[in-house]
């Protein structure tokens, strides 16, 4: 029928009262409209899919300990284990032909060999340090990832020095430079700093710059919470035990959204490269608003209480373990994340490889 003068065209007649018009296209009415076409095949849904993952979007954390040739299953995260040194090299060969781009490092230390100064953690020859030598020798390519924080070799388990009760600041960055100056001197490619701790980046990107260690990339963890969701990786790294308190004066509280976005405009302007919003799936409402607001470089972190509580349904038969993995990495995407530490990376990816 022809359309009369001063008649609205069917596309414009579509009205919705919840989004304004301007940030809407519009489209023709029912039939003319189907949007079930999109989904009626594989290809069809692959042609108009948004979001894609893929094992170049992952970054592996492992965890490592002293020993020989051997792997401690961790007994709250199911399929995670504790690896010696001498067999990082064939996780990274494995990670490597896999499409995983990066691995990162976490040290397990008993609880006789922490100490109140924390020596350890910028010794050449503690385990991380010595992990990321083997990656490096076994698989030069691989970006090889570490943990700048003092909860692996402190005794109060805090990511910094206690001084009457008090976790302190400033003597506390002194030490993450001198860690972050021997992770760099052992090869790192990206420095990890998760401890929180105020103007930290700052000072380790100026130690790195006099040093000559220009380029090293500082992935911060700006946006971590003081989170319920950590409690399988203290046991992983052997922290449990060891914490005296908790760390709500430097992890950020969870009802915080905006602070979010303060922290990560503050780590940017001291010279971090990348970063990092930690849990992931409970807070990604703050990847979106980080991602959409600085337009960096943005990761999460699917901690260990995630993985555990996935692998637990799946292992009860509650959940698909299989489509529950993609679906949740897939939302990282979706959040716009350009990339997640996850555990379930080798699987992923060989899921995703097909």
């Amino acid at each position: 029928m022809p359309r009369l003068a001063g008649d609205a065209a069917p596309w414009q007649a579509v009205k919705c009262d919840v989004f304004p018009r301007e940030s809407l296209m519009t489209s023709a009415p029912f039939p003319a409209s189907r949007p079930r076409r999109l989904r009626r095949t594989p290809a069809l849904r692959a042609m108009v899919r948004e979001s894609t993952l893929t094992p170049a979007d992952f970054i592996w954390p492992i965890f490592v300990r002293e020993g020989t040739d051997d792997a401690t299953p961790v007994s709250s995260m199911p399929g995670v284990s504790r690896h010696t040194v001498d067999r990082v090299g064939a996780l990274a060969k494995e990670a490597h032909a896999l499409g995983i781009p990066a691995i990162c490092i976490f040290p397990y230390t008993a609880q006789e060999a922490r100490t109140a100064d924390c020596a350890m953690a910028w010794d050449e020859g503690n385990i991380a340090n010595r992990a990321i030598r083997a990656i490096k020798e076994a698989v030069p390519e691989m970006a090889v990832m570490t943990d700048i924080a003092l909860d692996p070799y402190n005794i109060d388990g805090q990511d910094g020095y206690v001084r009457d009760g008090e976790v302190v600041n400033d003597e506390t960055v002194e030490a993450l430079v001198r860690m972050a100056l021997a992770q760099a001197a052992s090869g790192a490619d990206i420095l990890g700093p998760s401890d929180m701790m105020d103007g930290r980046i700052g000072a380790m990107r100026t130690a790195l710059e006099s040093e000559g260690y220009q380029h090293v990339t500082i992935l911060s963890y700006s946006a971590k919470y003081a989170s319920a969701f950590y409690g399988p990786f203290r046991d992983a790294v052997g922290a449990s035990a060891a914490l005296k308190g908790d760390k709500t004066t430097y992890q950020m509280d969870p009802g915080n959204g905006d602070e979010a976005l303060r922290m990560i405009a503050r780590d940017l302007a001291e010279g971090a490269d990348m970063v990092m919003v930690k849990p992931g799936m409970p807070y990604l409402d703050i990847c979106r608003r980080v991602k959409d607001r600085f337009g960096v470089p943005t990761f999460a972190y699917q901690v260990s209480g995630e993985y555990a509580m996935l692998q637990a349904a799946a292992g009860n038969g509650w959940l698909n373990g299989e489509k529950v993995m993609l679906e949740s990495l897939m939302a990282f995407k979706r959040a716009g994340c350009d990339g997640v530490l996850t555990y379930y990376a080798p699987e992923a990816a060989r899921v995703l490889n097909g």
